[in-house]
């Protein structure tokens, strides 16, 4: 009985990493389609990472957290966590949308807009 409990437990683990993973990797693609339209200078370092570089040698590091199953977002003006509610990435603090937050970080750190 315990090792039907423990395996139920490990397949439902799996099941939301997976689902995790899947959702991020669709927000950091779709992140990198942004910064292309926008003409701006990204690297993907690793898997779920995303550096993107501006005029001054500045940077905002995007990068998908699966221990904490978050998307962080390290820019000038601080660390920001975004986890997942209702179909959108939403920051642990303030409650800003993601895309809403990383649109007003690169504009106010690189001068630039980025649209998603």
């Amino acid at each position: 009985m315990r090792e039907m409990v423990a395996r139920g437990i490990m397949t439902e683990i799996e099941s939301n990493e997976a689902e995790f993973n899947h959702a991020a990797a669709a927000t950091l693609a779709r992140i990198e389609r942004a910064l292309e339209d926008a003409d701006l200078d990204f690297e993907t370092p690793a898997d779920g990472i995303v550096e993107v570089e501006f005029d001054d040698g500045s940077k905002i590091i995007i990068n998908r957290h699966g221990v904490a199953r978050e998307i962080w977002v390290a820019a000038r003006s601080g660390g920001f966590h975004f986890k997942r509610q209702a179909g959108d990435w939403i920051d642990t603090k303030s409650g800003e949308p993601l895309y809403d937050k990383l649109a007003a970080l690169v504009a106010a750190q690189g001068g630039t807009t980025i649209r998603f």
